[in-house]
């Protein structure tokens, strides 16, 4: 958990900071939506990833696409966290 202290009299600073983190997390939210569809979409058309089963039957561009979606989606949820679980205080 993350805690944030913002030590402002103005409200409109107060609102602008946890603003621009709420768009993060809404820019944050829809790239893992797309992300999703798109491993979504390499399932449907080649079933579950298991490189083992897949060896020789699917191109290895496409499997190390795959894997790399798994892993940007990996990245995108861990940063998506990190700012979800912000605790703001104000001073």
């Amino acid at each position: 958990m993350t805690k944030l202290i913002i030590e402002s009299d103005d409200t409109w600073t107060r609102e602008k900071i946890k603003f621009a983190i709420d768009v993060e997390i809404h820019l944050l939210k829809k790239a893992s939506d797309k992300i999703k569809d798109k491993l979504n979409s390499f399932e449907k058309t080649h079933g579950p990833l298991d490189r083992d089963k897949m060896y020789g039957k699917v191109d290895d561009m496409i499997l190390v696409e795959w894997e790399g979606e798994i892993e940007s989606l990996r990245r995108v949820q861990r940063k998506l966290k990190s700012l979800e679980d912000i605790n703001f205080e104000y001073r």
